[in-house]
Order: C-alpha cells, then structure tokens, then sequence
C-alpha cells in the first residue's frame, strides 16, 4: 500500500485546495449550489487528488437533498463534514467542503489507503433500498458527467472512481450502482465517445434575427431586478437573491406545469411564468442585459 498523506496541521478559516470544486462542474454544464462556508470547511486539507469515490446517503426517501445537515456536520459517531459533495435527486451537485472529509475509512483502491486524504467524496441521495430504484436518470448522468469532469481536472481516467463498496467490500455496500458500468460511462465522457448534455441557453432567444438576447438563465446566485420578477410570480418575498427558498419555489412551479423540476429559469421556464401572468419587473434592464451574477456555464436541458 502507498501512504500519500499531508503533514498534520490544520489552519483555522483558510481556503482549501479542492477550491477549484465549483468551477469545474459548473464547467461541465452542470447545477451547482455552494453551502456557505464550504471554502473552509474540511478535517484539515486534503492532499493530492488522485481518485474519486461514490457513495449514497442512506438517507429519507422524500426530498431533493434531505441528507445535506448530516453530510455537512456529522453523526454522532462521526464527525462531519462526511463529504466534499453532496448530490441531490435532481442532479444538483451541493458543494459541501473544500478541505478533507470523513468519508471513506478503511480500505484501499487501486493501492492506495488513504482515501480521506486523496479521493473526493461525493454523497448521491438515494436510501440504498429497493423502494429507491431506479435512481431518477437525470441524477445518474450529473453522477457520471460530474465524476468525468473531476477526473478531467485531475488529469485521471476513469479507474480511478470507485465506488465506496469497492473501497471497502467487508463493511461497506454503497452505492447500489452497477460500478463497472458507471466507469464504461465516464470512460466515454471522458473519450467524447458518449454525446455532451444539450446546454440550457444563456438567455431567451432574440425575438427577431439581429436583435439581443432576451432575458438570461435565472438560478442559485443570480441578483436584480429580474430575479424579483420572478419571486413576484411566485407570491415570494422580493430581495433580489436568488436562493434556496427561491429555487424551491420555482421547482414547486415547473411541477405543477409538468416541466423537469430543476429550479432554473430557463427560457422554458420563462415563458411558463409568462404565461401564468407573471408581472414585469421594476426597472427591467435592456434585452440581452445579464442580471448580476449570472452562470452562463449552462445546464442539461430541462428548465
């Protein structure tokens, strides 16, 4: 076995070197929540990446991301944070601890047995029963194009994901995927042999050839006046934020219009919230104006 581990010190209230955790994904088309905090979060800093490791929560059957609390501070056995990442049902990837976690233990893959210090963690929500499965198909390819994208940046392939019952098959069971299969899919991401996720656009079409864009893609993050235009519709208080409460509030109105519930406001998403009466914003800025803080990064198209 290889030991790669750090020196032991910690450093109260520094960023951590998986710093880099957002961007990446984002990079890759994918939806991105950061926890407050999670730059400095961790057991200490991690070392050198040099593999991932897949894991499920075990946790309630009900919600998006129910697990997070757990993931972000630990159970009473085991202090958290028990994951770099968490990621949710709708393949939101929750983006917990930039530092070292607890989450592999004993064991090995591929040699190496120190898999807090060197592997990224990441939590899937799912109960790990048989009332969880299949596991919704847009969570697994974000589980796929999320490994793929890390390993990218790591400049590693794909036998250097496992999953946490291969790390340690005496004691561990999870996650409930066909793990070989899994690789064959990063694999092909990796290679370009499997297709890219379709992006959401940026923004809203130009409604005539030549002119701007329309309004942008609204999600976790953004700011202004649009983003109060569409607390507005949904009987929201209008801060401007786009948050959580916000982001839950539009997943709960893509449902009952039998959209993908993926809390975007995308250019689908807008022309539902028009079409349910939605006001128009106070000061609406010129089209093809970004609202601050846009992610033009894109995501699977479903809002």
């Amino acid at each position: 076995m290889t030991n790669y581990l750090p020196h032991e010190e910690e450093f109260p209230d520094m960023v951590y070197s998986l710093a880099w955790l957002p961007d990446v994904l984002l990079g890759a088309g994918l939806k991105v929540a950061p926890v407050d905090g999670w730059e400095i979060r961790g057991r200490g800093d991690v070392g050198r990446t040099l593999g991932i490791l897949c894991h499920h929560t075990a946790g309630p059957k009900n919600g998006n991301m129910p697990s997070l609390d757990t993931i972000i501070h630990g159970r009473p056995d085991l202090n958290g944070p028990l994951a770099q990442l968490g990621l949710g049902r709708d393949g939101t990837f929750y983006v917990i601890a930039a530092g070292r976690c607890n989450h592999a233990g004993e064991g090995a893959w591929r040699g190496i047995n120190t898999g807090n210090t060197n592997f990224i963690g990441i939590e899937a929500e799912n109960t790990g029963l048989p009332d969880d499965t299949p596991w919704p198909a847009i969570q697994i390819d974000a589980y796929q194009r999320g490994v793929a994208a890390l390993l990218k940046h790591a400049g590693l392939g794909p036998e250097c994901c496992a999953g946490h019952k291969e790390y340690a098959p005496n004691r561990k069971t999870d996650p409930t995927l066909n793990m070989d299969n899994f690789r064959a899919t990063v694999g092909g991401i990796l290679s370009g042999t499997v297709p890219q996720a379709a992006l959401i656009p940026a923004a809203e079409p130009p409604p005539q050839p030549g002119a701007a864009p329309g309004r942008p893609t609204l999600r976790r993050g953004s700011q202004g006046d649009l983003v109060k235009t569409v607390q507005r519709a949904l009987n929201l208080s209008t801060d401007g934020n786009f948050g959580g409460q916000t982001e839950a509030a539009v997943r709960n109105f893509q449902r009952a219009h039998n959209m993908v519930p993926d809390g975007i406001v995308g250019p689908k998403t807008w022309t539902a919230l028009d079409a349910a009466g939605a006001p128009p914003p106070t000061g609406t800025p010129a089209a093809g104006t970004p609202a601050a803080e846009v992610s033009v990064a894109g995501t699977p198209v479903t809002a």
